[in-house]
C-alpha cells in the first residue's frame, strides 16, 4: 500500500466528483484536515471510514487501497497483495502494542525497588507517591492487557 498513491487517488476522485475537502469530510463525519492527510499520503482512511469513503467516491475498497481503477484481471491479484499488506500492518500494530506493554512493565519492575528502598531509609517520608504510582501503572497495565486481549461476550439465555 504506497500512502501517497492512494492519497492522489482520492484527491482525484474528489476532484472528478467536484467536492471539496470540506464536502468530503462532513459526508464522512470527519474534519476536513483529515482528508488532507489522506490527500497528501500522510496517512490513510482507517477501517471505520474505508467503506464510506470508497461508497462516496463510487470505488471498491481493493480499487482504494491500489490507488488505481483495476480492471477484471488485475482486481483479484491486487486483492491479494491488499490483504497481504494489511496483515503486515495488523502485525506491525501488535508488536507495538507489545512493545508499550513491555515498556510500562520495565517502568512498574523499577519502581517498585525504589519505593522498597525509600520506605526503608525514609519510614517518615510518605509524600513521595511512589506507591501510588506503582498501583497506578500496575492498573493501566491491567486494563490494557485485559481489553487487548480478552473479548467480552454477554450470552442471553
Amino acid at each position: 500500500m504506497n500512502q501517497e498513491k492512494i492519497g492522489k487517488f482520492i484527491a482525484e476522485l474528489r476532484r472528478s466528483k467536484n467536492m471539496t475537502q470540506e464536502e468530503l469530510g462532513e459526508k464522512l463525519g470527519v474534519n476536513f484536515k483529515t482528508i488532507s492527510k489522506w490527500e497528501n499520503g500522510r496517512g490513510t482512511p482507517d477501517m471505520s471510514n474505508m467503506l464510506e469513503l470508497c461508497k462516496e467516491l463510487e470505488i471498491s475498497v481493493n480499487e482504494l487501497l491500489s490507488g488505481m481503477k483495476l480492471d477484471e484481471c488485475k482486481y483479484k491479484e491486487n486483492a491479494e497483495q491488499n490483504l497481504i499488506e494489511l496483515r503486515k500492518k495488523q502485525e506491525n500494530v501488535k508488536k507495538a502494542y507489545r512493545q508499550i506493554e513491555i515498556i510500562w512493565l520495565i517502568i512498574a519492575v523499577l519502581l517498585v525497588p525504589i519505593h522498597f528502598v525509600i520506605n526503608y531509609f525514609y519510614p517518615e517520608n510518605n509524600g513521595t507517591g511512589i506507591g501510588q504510582l506503582i498501583w497506578i501503572i500496575g492498573l493501566i497495565l491491567f486494563c490494557f492487557h485485559f481489553i487487548y486481549y480478552y473479548k467480552i461476550e454477554i450470552k442471553l439465555k
